[in-house]
């Protein structure tokens, strides 16, 4: 059965400026409003808290993960975790990111067979363990990932960001939020040449 919005999307107009001039700026550089803009925003104070720790984490410019890491943390995580939208629209991301069309599906079904490097494959095996098992971290996890070049501040954005999409993957799966159409050929396709 197809997901549904459970809570009606906001109109855009009604909502407070703030919130719609980042939701236009979305819209601009996109193309389109992905879906969990409109459908937090029903509640701006917890839309702004939300968008504010997302981008604390996915903008940052301090640590050594890079975007596209990032995104194979959102990606890998939302599957484990049934999250459609986020794998949809993350996997996106993730494959513009990476220049890879296949990588988001690879991650997604099986981290351990995708075509990562094997740093990569260790920040994965971690952030699985905190989404599925936190409760069995232990220091030889650690040891593991500072054996790959990560530090302490790395090991805490990759817990951060697998921790913080534990909560937007559920409200997403509650809300029935849908993944927009657009996601699903974003990285996969060239983009269509504009004429000059």
């Amino acid at each position: 059965m197809p997901q549904k919005n459970r809570y009606p999307l906001p109109d855009l107009n009604t909502l407070p400026e703030d919130i719609q001039a980042r939701i236009r700026e979305v819209q601009e550089k996109s193309g389109f409003i992905p879906n969990v803009f409109l459908a937090l925003a029903r509640r701006p104070a917890e839309w702004r808290a939300f968008f504010a720790y997302h981008d604390a984490l996915m903008l940052k410019e301090t640590g050594s993960l890079t975007k596209g890491e990032r995104e194979m943390i959102v990606t890998a995580t939302s599957a484990a975790n049934g999250c459609l939208y986020c794998v949809v629209a993350h996997g996106a991301i993730l494959r513009i990111y990476e220049k890879k069309p296949l990588v988001a599906d690879q991650v997604a079904v099986n981290h351990r067979k995708a075509d990562i490097t094997p740093r990569q494959r260790a920040m994965l095996d971690f952030a699985m363990k905190v989404c599925l098992r936190s409760n069995e971290v232990d220091d030889a996890d650690m040891d593991a990932l500072h054996a790959h070049g990560f530090d302490d501040e790395d090991i805490w954005d990759i817990t951060a960001i697998t921790a913080f999409f534990g909560l937007s993957n559920r409200m997403a799966n509650v809300t029935g939020m849908a993944p927009n159409p657009e996601f699903y050929l974003l990285g996969r396709v060239p983009k269509a040449k504009s004429a000059a």
